[in-house]
């Protein structure tokens, strides 16, 4: 470079002109501690200890999520009760501080509850999790986890998926597999170093920890199917951190993700506390039919069927376990002094158990509570007595898990009926003043072209106000999945986001394509739906204007979808305009189907769930 002496003045004027200094040592500033109370290690008056949360849609829409279903968009306009979220709250409470979100009944974008979070700042983010909304639903977890929180997860996705979860979400801090609450609750107590002060729980707790140590025991010289995890749950014995005694739970130990044992089912529902549901939006919580709020009541736990579908299998498996009647006349009550008189029995099979049904029906009729109420049964779970006295305590609506009308894909589903007791069971519900609700699921193993004819007409011969059809789909963990893994019958590029029970399958037969599933999905739904009986019960749901705007809704949608004037948009149709999700499956993978949640019709109400 020019010495800067020979320039003329002139130029030495111009700085630019001057020797370029040395290469220095990098000393980047850190900001950090300046600014630490203005930063989201502060957390602001108002703030809670845990945020239980129903994330947004992720297109504005209504789905559901639940504790043990699978997800799907509600196009018959139900706000699904997040009464899950309500019962960890009980749990909780008044040992920390809670706020229990569902933005799927407030209708709350994602703008919106950013801004919430960054109001309440929880410590803890908990939310529900379906194999649909899986990248919606992570996007919370990444919006609480910038923001300071622990971020936990789960349902009946991210429980037999845990690793599948965890691992292309690394803001996901714990998953809690199975029954979530207790875990919740140990967890919690573990990591803030308090007890719990309800005896209740701490019993629950002290109970749950026990069975854990003799279920290890008697399991001990059980292979596991699958090894990475046999491995790590093995290396989990050595462990010295106080996390990896945490029956449930899933935790990052570092880079690794480890899987706990599994946590023993609660012994005795009756030791739960009522759910805290003024903690949920009850003015927000519809469904069409039905004038005011409703929610759900939970009778019970597990079923003893065999179907291999069902989700069943990944939530409480064989397990059974009901509440008592007084305690469920209990929880009535405390609704109605809320403002609640449509309640639906929520569990895997109410009548799973005669003595509990009937002294419940006999507290109701008793006490003159007026309550109208909906459940699910099974055909071969019910008698005529039993309808008459359910029919006289406010029972208006039954949903009946009919499946099939082939005898042989029945008994190959182990659906464990035979067809002539469904027609004896709906012809009873209809002399009691009970309004049936049925489910088909097209496209189970050994369906064919002709067995679905056969299905649909068997559909319109039986006393239905509603049918519903869906396409069988493999939940992870369940008997039907593995089929479906073993067989190879997963369509190719199958990604989790496309894979939505409503209206769309993940399953190619050969000989029964994906794209003939949907065809006959959408037919059977027209053939059923476009009959004098259906359209009378859909314009039942126009008792209000709510039900008005709703029951067009539906119309709308269902129109739509079996394609009257056109084609109904299929999962082949997706694929092709490139709307698919975009987490693909990998050769293990699969989800959503045949559980009753989802499926077609022109049905204005949802408020029945299937068995």
């Amino acid at each position: 470079m020019t010495e800067i002496n020979q320039l003329s003045p002139e130029i030495r004027a111009n700085l630019g002109a001057r020797r370029l200094p040395p290469l220095p040592q990098a000393r980047f500033p850190d900001a950090g501690a300046a600014v630490q109370t203005l930063t989201s290690s502060i957390r602001p008056p108002g703030s809670v200890d845990i945020m239980l949360v129903n994330p947004p849609a992720p297109d504005r829409g209504i789905w559901i999520r639940s504790q043990h279903r699978v997800g799907r968009r509600s196009r018959e306009n139900m706000i699904w009760p997040q009464v899950e979220l309500a019962q960890m709250a009980a749990l909780l409470l008044p040992d920390y501080a809670v706020e229990v979100v569902d933005c799927i009944a407030t209708r709350m974008g994602w703008p919106e509850f950013e801004k919430l979070l960054e109001q309440k700042r929880p410590k803890y983010y908990l939310t529900q999790v379906t194999a649909p909304t899986l990248r919606n639903d992570m996007y919370g977890v990444f919006l609480a986890k910038a923001l300071g929180a622990r971020t936990l997860a789960f349902g009946t996705h991210v429980t037999p998926l845990t690793l599948e979860t965890m691992r292309p979400f690394p803001a996901l801090d714990f998953v809690l597999r199975g029954e979530p609450e207790l875990t919740l609750r140990e967890l919690l107590d573990t990591l803030e170093g308090k007890t719990p002060s309800d005896p209740r729980v701490a019993k629950m707790l002290a109970e749950t920890r026990l069975g854990v140590e003799r279920l290890n025991v008697e399991r001990s010289n059980v292979e596991r199917s699958n090894v990475e995890r046999s491995n790590v749950e093995r290396s989990n014995v050595q462990r010295s951190n106080v996390l990896s005694d945490i029956r449930g739970l899933a935790w990052r130990d570092g880079g690794e993700i480890v899987i706990n044992p599994d946590r023993p089912f609660i012994p005795n529902l009756d030791d739960l506390p009522i759910p805290r549901h003024e903690l949920l939006p009850l003015q927000k919580q519809r469904m069409p039919m039905i004038k005011g709020p409703f929610t759900f009541i939970v009778t019970s736990r597990g079923c003893p069927a065999g179907c291999k579908f069902c989700i069943k299998h990944v939530s409480y498996q064989n397990s059974v376990r009901v509440r008592s009647p007084h305690l469920i006349l209990e929880e009535l009550h405390y609704l109605a002094d809320l403002g609640v008189h449509h309640v639906h029995m929520y569990a895997d099979l109410f009548t799973v158990n005669r003595e509990q049904v009937v002294g419940l029906c006999r507290l109701i009729i008793e006490s003159g509570l007026k309550v109208k109420w909906t459940c699910n049964s099974r055909v071969d779970y019910v008698d005529e007595e039993m309808l008459q006295l359910m029919g006289r305590a406010g029972c208006w609506y039954i949903s009946w898990g009919i499946e099939s009308a082939n005898e042989q894909i029945l008994k190959q589903a182990r659906k464990g009926y035979r067809k002539e007791q469904a027609v004896k069971a709906l012809t009873w519900a209809k002399r009691a003043g009970i309004n049936n609700w049925g489910y088909f699921i097209i496209g189970l193993p050994g369906e064919t072209e002709e067995t679905i004819r056969e299905t649909i007409e068997y559909a319109k011969s039986l006393p239905l106000d509603i049918a519903l059809f869906h396409i069988a789909a493999p939940y992870p963990g369940t008997p039907f999945f593995f089929e479906v893994v073993q067989n190879n019958w997963f369509r190719a590029g199958t990604n989790w986001e496309e894979v939505d029970m409503d209206q769309s399958t993940v399953l190619d037969y050969p000989g029964l394509p994906a794209e003939r599933l949907e065809y006959w999905q959408r037919r059977a739904t027209r053939e059923w739906s476009l009959r004098p009986g259906p359209i009378l019960t859909f314009l039942k749901g126009l008792n209000s204007w709510e039900g008005f705007k709703s029951a067009v809704s539906v119309a709308w949608q269902t129109v739509r979808f079996m394609g009257v004037g056109g084609r109904g948009l299929g999962a082949g149709d997706r694929r092709m305009e490139g709307e698919g999700g975009n987490q693909e499956l990998s050769g293990s993978a699969g989800v959503a189907g045949g559980d009753g949640s989802g499926g077609a019709g022109v049905s204005p109400d949802a408020g029945v769930s299937r068995p």
